[in-house]
């Protein structure tokens, strides 16, 4: 499946089809942008940083949609389970890639209304370095 996928992403369609995944992967919806990221990197080593860019700002903005989608409930200040993301603050988002709980905090952050800018700079920021991990431990396998 990867040399099919490979092939695939050795278009010119490859970055945009790794934003989509990054973007999807980030939301509630399913999604294996890593495997993606996999392919990009075995279709195109030298492609390294323009695919950690491209991956990551997908994956952002797709938790950024998450952060805007907690936003439209109303804020409670009595529940008891975001007491931590709002002692935390935004360096809270830096987890946002966890599985499971990184859509939560995405969609708490906006639910609390915790800044905006903080709060993406802080997604970005752990977004980016989960990414930039796996592509190092990929790199010598592909």
């Amino acid at each position: 499946m990867l040399a099919q996928l490979t092939d695939y992403l050795q278009s010119d369609l490859g970055l945009w089809t790794l934003f989509i995944s990054g973007f999807i992967s980030a939301t509630i919806l399913p999604g294996g942008s890593e495997v993606f990221l996999a392919a990009v990197l075995k279709a195109h080593p030298d492609m390294l940083w323009p695919a950690l860019g491209v991956i990551t700002l997908g994956n952002t903005l797709g938790g950024m949609t998450s952060y805007w989608l907690g936003r439209l409930f109303p804020e409670r200040k009595d529940i008891k389970h975001l007491d931590k993301v709002r002692r935390w603050g935004p360096p809270i988002l830096f987890f946002s890639w966890l599985p499971w709980v990184g859509d939560a905090l995405c969609i708490a952050a906006g639910w609390l209304r915790i800044n905006f800018w903080k709060s993406s700079v802080w997604l970005a920021l752990g977004k980016f370095v989960r990414y930039w991990v796996l592509a190092e431990l990929l790199r010598p396998l592909l």
